[in-house]
C-alpha cells in the first residue's frame, strides 16, 4: 500500500523536524529532557497526533502547557522546513507506552531478583 507508506514517512519526517525545533527553540527548564516518540498523521494529512515523553516525569501538564503555548510557533516552523503544502494541525499527547514499558521492566527485575 503506498499510501501507508507515504504516511509512515511523513510521520517520521514530522518527528525527527519537530524533535529538533523543539530541543532548540522551546525553553523548557536545563534539567527536562523532552523527547518526540512517535507521530501519527491522519490519512488526509489534516491533523498529526504528536506523542511525547518527559523526563524527568513530574509537572508533565506544565511541559504540555508550554509546548501548546509555542503550537502555532511550531507548526509554522514544520510548513517551512519540511516545505508540506498541507501543515497537520498539531495535538499534543502524554506517550502513555514508555511509563507501561518502565512499569514492565521494573517488575522482570523484580522477578529476576526473587
Amino acid at each position: 500500500m503506498a499510501g501507508g507508506r507515504r504516511i509512515e514517512k511523513i510521520n517520521q519526517l514530522i518527528k525527527e523536524t519537530l524533535g529538533k525545533i523543539i530541543q532548540k527553540e522551546i525553553d523548557f527548564p536545563k534539567d527536562i529532557l523532552v523527547t518526540v516518540t512517535r507521530v501519527e498523521t491522519s490519512p488526509d494529512l489534516m491533523q498529526a497526533k504528536i506523542f511525547v515523553s518527559f523526563i524527568p516525569e513530574t509537572k508533565n501538564t506544565y511541559h504540555l502547557f508550554i509546548l501548546n503555548k509555542n503550537l502555532f510557533f511550531l507548526q509554522k516552523k514544520i510548513g517551512e522546513t519540511l516545505q508540506m503544502k498541507i501543515i497537520p494541525k498539531i495535538k499534543f499527547i502524554e506517550e502513555q507506552g514508555t511509563k507501561k514499558a518502565a512499569k514492565i521492566e521494573e517488575l522482570l527485575e523484580e522477578i529476576k531478583r526473587k
